[in-house]
């Protein structure tokens, strides 16, 4: 019989696995969908690389909603702010203005509703969920207001590579895209001050604020850093698909808790991890690729998609 030490065996019993359930999770994922799908081509490059490249703007949203929720807030609007900045965006560029101004047009709209968004939950008090579902209409209907509905053209070759199509060395630009501000929110989240006070405002924002941490301006920051977010992942929705259009982003918003909350990220603030809300996206990209490949239609892939996000939110309620 093996005898297992003492302290090896209090580790074992003492080590949490709920942490890691996310990179398990997605590992046997993985090694079944390349098994019962190896001849629909799962596990080509091609098919890896349109993940990544389908998953890019749920990432890059999922980034700055794991600062958000971790402060213990949410934010519902990201989908709707993500098409209104498509829309200004491409509405700046097709009036002549050029890519750069079109690029700052885009992010100065997600940084606006950001701080709009900070500005009534911290100093309006209201609550964030009901503070974002009204931006989630009002950004949605101005998406739909300015642009009569109808998709913008956009027209330059420079901005369609930097923000959709291109590729460097092989490597498609939203993955590149999706690594750098990953890699950023990981440093921050981690290593940076603002980071430790955001898990601390989170975890408990009275004894934060007895700390000496400015609790508000926290808050305001994160919002303000996921409606940017939201804006870049509209830029790229319209850099990908050539056009502004009010249609992007529907759903988004689910889609990027459900990868927050599965990857990790304490659903009642004070734990977050930037690594883990990618790997969710990710992992939630690869089941709805491999629902394709497998022939379901929408309605099917929708009713996979309620139930991940049911599964997520009750794991994050465990973790409580």
């Amino acid at each position: 019989m093996l005898n297992v030490p003492s302290k090896v065996k209090g580790k074992l019993i003492n080590f949490d696995w709920r942490q890691y359930i996310v990179y398990i999770a997605f590992v046997l994922v993985l090694i079944y969908f390349s098994i019962t799908l190896a001849e629909q081509g799962f596990m080509t490059t091609h098919n890896l690389l349109n993940i990544a490249r389908q998953t890019a703007m749920i990432s890059i949203m999922g980034v700055a909603m794991t600062f958000v929720i971790s402060s213990k807030e949410i934010d519902l609007s990201v989908g709707s702010v993500a098409a209104l900045s498509a829309i200004t965006t491409a509405l700046t560029m097709h009036a002549g203005l050029g890519m750069v101004s079109g690029v700052l047009v885009g992010l100065g709209t997600g940084l606006a509703i950001g701080f709009v968004n900070g500005y009534l939950v911290t100093r309006v008090a209201i609550p964030s969920f009901l503070v974002t579902l009204a931006m989630m209409m009002i950004a949605r209907g101005l998406a739909m207001w300015v642009s009569g509905t109808a998709p913008i053209p956009i027209l330059s070759d420079s901005y369609i590579f930097l923000f959709g199509s291109g590729s460097v060395l092989g490597v498609p630009i939203l993955l590149i895209w999706t690594l750098i501000i990953a890699a950023i929110g990981h440093v921050i989240l981690r290593k940076f001050t603002f980071g430790r006070e955001t898990l601390a405002t989170g975890g408990n924002e009275m004894a934060a604020t007895y700390s000496g941490i400015k609790t508000n301006r926290i808050k305001m920051a994160v919002f303000m850093a996921s409606g940017m977010m939201a804006g870049l992942a509209g830029m790229l929705y319209a850099g990908r698909l050539q056009a502004g259009r009010f249609t992007f982003g529907e759903g988004d918003e689910l889609s990027v808790i459900a990868a927050v909350i599965l990857g990790g990220t304490s659903l009642f603030g004070g734990v977050g991890t930037v690594i883990g809300t990618v790997i969710g996206s990710i992992m939630i990209g690869t089941i709805n690729n491999a629902l394709i490949l497998q022939g379901l239609d929408v309605s099917q892939q929708m009713v996979v998609q309620g139930i991940i996000i049911i599964l997520a939110v009750a794991f994050g309620r465990k973790k409580k």
